[in-house]
């Protein structure tokens, strides 16, 4: 049965790459054209771009309820308060760990690997725009001005700390026996199913996610940020079959590479395809139930790393500092490791997803690094940003189901995989 299971899901895999193939396919035949102003004159494969926002914005609204029932009901229904601890802090601590070690990884490439070997003679410059103060992100990183606040993806964090403090009172009002505690395993439940309903959807909206894609940034891609590209793209690969294995036996032990790789692809397409890692929150559960990951471990760790647990944007974030280096003509000495490790862990782990924080990690690059060049400094990073968006989600998303190894083996034992593959068969 578990074979038929497993057979049957990489056929739908499969059928997910050739949508996804041939939307590309799509796009590069029927591009979009631009008049000379850069005004769209023909709009193009961009025309399909809607069969992919419909798939996405359906996991966008019920990603709110399953992030507040999940977390609610793992919480709530915990025998020891002291697990839930023990798990948030285990996660916590991995996810800088984990986002540390990607950034030192890409700072040795940008030595070996630098992305702009001549400086620009000139930059063009662009408005950077409002953002909150500090003070102001510290208290919307845990909070919304009021309940509604809550309601809406942009509010990952707040509704995280909600969720937490809700399920902790719950807990303490008699936890799972509890109407309320029943209702809320009930109803992640239920939203699991639903996360089946859609998915059946997802190749039609994979074809139009990557026929608009190709059609809007195909020869882009291949122009001035090409060299930036051919190291960043490879990275993120080699990552997978490197550090996730590393990460996956150090976790599950014996069978934990092996497991991990079956269930890794479904969640790395889905990510890669959506640019979301909020929107691979459904998927990464369901693999991480069918893997035999203990749910308030997973309850727990997929939101919050959808959040917080971003390798790819570590990479990401040494990629932009060492790029703009380079256009200014400026040289990255290990002398400037330490602060780029940790701006890059700030940027990436710590204010990533926090309301009012708009391409935040931007603002702090240039704030620390180029205080007198941020008009000019700001549009670059924020090209590569949107260029490197695909893969940095895929490593962000896909690796949070990984960490999942790592906190079970903090939390329920080096052992705990040989017993879940034990009791299926």
């Amino acid at each position: 049965m578990e074979k038929k299971s497993i057979r049957k899901n990489y056929v739908f895999l499969g059928i997910m790459l050739c949508a996804m193939i041939l939307g590309a396919v799509t796009g590069w035949i029927w591009p979009a054209v631009y008049d000379g102003d850069g005004n769209l004159a023909n709009a193009g494969a961009k025309v399909l771009a809607p069969l992919g926002t419909v798939f996405i914005n359906m996991m966008f609204c019920m990603v709110v309820p399953m992030v507040f029932a999940s977390i609610s009901s793992a919480v709530a229904n915990m025998e020891s308060r002291k697990r839930a601890g023990k798990i948030m802090g285990v996660t916590v601590a991995t996810f800088v760990v984990t986002g540390a070690i990607a950034a030192v990884i890409m700072f040795i490439l940008m030595k070996l690997f630098p992305p702009v070997l001549i400086p620009w003679a000139s930059v063009p410059t662009e408005e950077i725009g409002e953002y909150a103060t500090m003070s102001e992100m510290i208290v919307n990183f845990f909070t919304a001005s009021d309940f509604s606040g809550l309601l809406t993806r942009r509010a990952m964090l707040p509704l995280i700390v909600f969720s937490l403090l809700f399920g902790f009172a719950v807990n303490l009002n008699g936890g799972k026996d509890t109407p309320v505690g029943k209702f809320l395993d009930d109803l992640t439940n239920v939203m699991l199913k639903f996360v089946k309903i859609i998915t059946y959807y997802a190749p039609i909206a994979f074809f139009g996610f990557f026929a608009d894609l190709v059609a809007t940034y195909g020869s882009q891609i291949t122009q001035a940020y090409a060299r930036a590209m051919i190291v960043y793209y490879p990275l993120c690969f080699i990552y997978i079959f490197t550090a996730w294995p590393l990460f996956a036996w150090f976790g599950g032990g014996k069978g934990g590479i092996r497991t991990m790789f079956r269930h890794i692809t479904k969640p790395a397409i889905v990510s890669l395809g959506t640019c979301s890692s909020v929107a691979a929150i459904p998927t990464n559960m369901e693999e991480a139930a069918g893997t035999g990951i203990s749910k308030d471990v997973s309850d727990m760790v997929l939101p919050l790393g959808a959040t917080m647990h971003m390798d790819g944007s570590c990479f990401s974030c040494v990629l932009k500092i060492a790029f703009v280096l380079g256009v200014f003509g400026q040289d990255m000495g290990f002398d400037r490791l330490i602060p780029i490790v940790l701006v890059a862990v700030l940027s990436s782990v710590g204010m990533s997803g926090v309301p009012g924080g708009g391409y935040i990690g931007e603002y702090i690059i240039c704030s620390i690094f180029f205080p007198t060049q941020m008009e000019m400094a700001f549009p670059i990073l924020i090209v590569i940003g949107n260029l490197v968006d695909p893969p940095a989600t895929m490593i962000n998303a896909a690796g949070d189901y990984v960490v999942c190894y790592i906190v079970s083996r903090f939390v329920d034992g080096k052992d705990w995989l040989q017993k879940a593959l034990a009791g299926k068969n």
